[in-house]
């Protein structure tokens, strides 16, 4: 029997994504601070504009990864991003990186390790027809329905009044958008290949699910956007990288398993080998976290031996 062959390619481009985005994040951070130091507005700073830049770049490697390879393995190397993000900002920022970050930062490459040998080998959507038929489906319908309505209610209600306060706030709402800029990435892939093609659909529906998607893709992310800048102007870089990582990496695979049900071609020692990987990079992001507020000694305290 014939295996389906590794999408090598599309693991490529979501690990150089990770670090590209894994930088955004530090340099944005750093270039907030530079305005805020200069008494003026980070629009006009240059190392913020890099750091816009690269998270253009990295949203560009994001989108042909997630149409090369399975989304339940490309989101989870963002783990990568965070390790990376975190030495970077070690040095930018010097944000404080010990023994317990480092460890962190190991368990994240030997959790992608694991999602990589246990990724799936191939995709359930391969056309514009299948696409809309999941598109349809009551339960991704539902699951939808109930994003819009937490995302009303941390932008209209809890932003403004906790937003500065708990990074929850902040986070929820990138996270929760990424149930739209993921399946909307890998949804204009199958679309464009009919909307663009020779022989195009006498009805025109491939070419208006692509202007659906891509609008709907331009507008999480300019959200996005948005909220990650109030996040840092706030909150530590790492903080926020690292417990974004986790909900955003958690909300984009609930959402691909509604959509595009990739759980369904794997095996029960792959899918434990996901869950495994997954939580192995989780608690590498948690540990990075710890490190901000924790050090790890090896002699006791002074108020101990006495």
């Amino acid at each position: 029997m014939d295996e389906t062959p590794f999408p090598v390619v599309g693991v490529v481009i979501a690990v150089v994504s990770s670090f590209i985005n894994g930088s955004t994040f530090v340099l944005q951070k750093k270039g907030i601070l530079r305005a805020r130091k200069s008494g003026g507005t980070y629009l006009a700073d240059c190392v913020w504009w890099c750091g816009t830049l690269a998270m253009i770049v990295g949203q560009i490697g994001n989108f042909l990864a997630y149409n090369v390879a399975p989304a339940v393995v490309v989101t989870p190397l963002g783990a990568l991003g965070v390790l990376f993000g975190a030495v970077l900002a070690s040095w930018l920022l010097q944000e404080h990186l010990d023994l317990i970050g480092k460890l962190g930062c190991i368990l994240c490459c030997c959790g992608a390790v694991v999602l990589i040998i246990h990724s799936p080998k191939s995709e359930n959507v391969t056309s514009r027809a299948e696409l809309e038929e999941r598109l349809m489906d009551p339960v991704f319908q539902v699951y939808i329905s109930l994003v819009v309505i937490l995302l009303i209610i941390l932008i209209g209600w809890l932003s403004p009044a906790h937003g500065k306060s708990n990074i929850m706030v902040y986070v929820g709402i990138c996270s929760l958008l990424g149930s739209f800029t993921v399946p909307s990435s890998k949804g204009l892939g199958l679309a464009a290949q009919e909307a663009f093609s020779q022989t195009p659909s006498s009805d025109g529906r491939a070419f208006f699910l692509f202007l659906g998607l891509l609008g709907v893709l331009v507008v999480s992310i300019l959200i996005q956007f948005t909220f990650i800048n109030k996040a840092l102007e706030n909150f530590s870089s790492n903080m926020f990288e690292a417990i974004y990582y986790v909900t955003f990496t958690s909300c984009v695979i609930l959402a691909s398993a509604v959509l595009f049900r990739e759980w369904t071609a794997l095996g029960i020692v792959d899918c434990l080998g996901i869950l495994c990987g997954f939580v192995t990079v989780s608690v590498g992001v948690a540990l990075l976290r710890i490190s901000q507020e924790a050090k790890l000694t090896w002699s006791q305290t002074k108020d101990k031996e006495n």
